[in-house]
C-alpha cells in the first residue's frame, strides 16, 4: 500500500498499519519467578515503537459453554480472537497464558485447580478465601512479569501501555492499574460478574483498587452476563476519587449466561469501535 493511499484512507476505519498486522502470532517467553511462562504475541509490520496491551485472560482451561452445549476453546484460541484485531489497529498485544495454563501448562498449578480443590474440601468460603489470595501474589506476578516483558520490547513505546482483561483477568486488570499509575488505560471485560455476588471479599477489594486508582477505566458487560452489578459499582468507586471511568452494557449474546459472559470473544465487532475509542486519545 502507498503512503499517499495510506493517508487517503478515513482516520478510524484503517490505517497503514492494518495493511501490515501480523496474522499469526509469534510465541515467546516470559520468566516469572522460577516459572518459564509462555504468551502470544501480535504486532504491525515495521519497526514500530508500538504502544501495546497486556491482555490477562480468564481463569480455568478455556472451555465455553454455547446455547447449552460445551465446547473445547483452547485459551490460544480465545488469544486468537483478540491478537490480530489489535495489531490492524496499530497496537503490540501480549496474550500471556498464566501459571498452569494452555502453552505454560506444567509451569506451576492452575490457579482454578487450586481454589476448585478448596472448594471441594471445605465450601465455598474457602474457595473464596483461596481464590483472592491467589488473585494478590501469584497471578498478579504473572501478570506483572508479562508487562514487564512487554515494555522491555525494542518495537513497544514503554510509556504507552494499557493493561486489559477478561473475567478473573479483569480483576487482576484492576489491581495493576492500582498498582502501577503510568499505565494509560485498563479496559475490564466481565470483571468479577461470576464472583461478584458469591464473594464478599473479592467484592470489597476490588472496591478498594478501584478507589485507589489513577488509570483511566472502560467497564464492559453484555446484559445477561451473570451480574452487570460491578460495572456501575467499580465506576462509581473510582469517579468518587476523581479517576475517569466508563461503562458500557451491550445487549445479550446467545441464550446464556456463559454465551453473555464470554462476549469479549464472541461478539468482538460489538465493542472494537468503543474499545479503541476510548484507548486512542490515552495511546497518543
Amino acid at each position: 500500500m502507498s503512503r499517499a493511499l495510506c493517508l487517503a484512507i478515513a482516520l478510524g476505519v484503517a490505517t497503514c498499519a492494518d495493511a501490515r498486522a501480523q496474522s499469526k502470532p509469534d510465541t515467546v517467553v516470559v520468566r516469572s519467578g522460577e516459572l518459564t511462562l509462555h504468551a502470544l504475541l501480535w504486532h504491525p509490520r515495521g519497526p514500530g515503537r508500538f504502544p501495546a496491551v497486556l491482555f490477562n485472560h480468564g481463569s480455568g482451561h478455556g472451555v465455553l459453554s454455547v446455547s447449552g452445549d460445551h465446547y473445547e476453546h483452547t485459551m490460544e484460541w480465545q488469544g486468537e480472537q483478540l491478537g490480530p484485531v489489535f495489531a490492524r489497529r496499530g497496537y503490540a498485544f501480549l496474550f500471556l497464558l498464566r501459571r498452569g495454563t494452555g502453552l505454560s501448562d506444567g509451569q506451576g498449578e492452575n490457579s482454578t485447580d487450586s481454589w476448585n480443590r478448596e472448594l471441594t474440601a471445605h465450601g465455598a468460603k474457602a474457595r473464596n478465601r483461596a481464590q483472592l489470595q491467589l488473585l494478590e501474589t501469584v497471578e498478579l506476578e504473572d501478570a506483572l512479569a508479562g508487562l514487564g516483558y512487554l515494555r522491555s520490547l525494542p518495537m513497544v513505546d514503554a510509556r504507552r501501555v494499557a493493561v486489559a482483561g477478561h473475567s478473573f483477568g479483569g480483576s487482576l486488570t484492576l489491581l495493576m492499574a492500582e498498582r502501577d499509575s503510568t499505565l494509560r488505560g485498563a479496559v475490564v471485560f466481565a470483571g468479577a460478574a461470576g464472583n461478584w455476588q458469591g464473594s464478599p471479599e473479592l467484592r470489597e477489594r476490588l472496591l478498594k483498587a478501584a478507589g485507589h486508582s489513577r488509570v483511566p477505566a472502560f467497564l464492559l458487560f453484555a446484559e445477561n452476563d451473570y451480574s452487570t452489578a460491578p460495572a456501575n459499582a467499580l465506576c462509581a468507586a473510582m469517579k468518587r476519587a476523581g479517576q475517569r471511568c466508563e461503562a458500557k452494557i451491550y445487549p445479550a449474546v446467545g441464550h446464556s449466561a456463559q454465551e453473555g459472559h464470554s462476549f469479549v470473544h464472541l461478539r468482538v465487532r460489538s465493542w472494537e469501535p468503543d474499545v479503541f475509542s476510548f484507548l486512542k486519545p490515552l495511546m497518543r
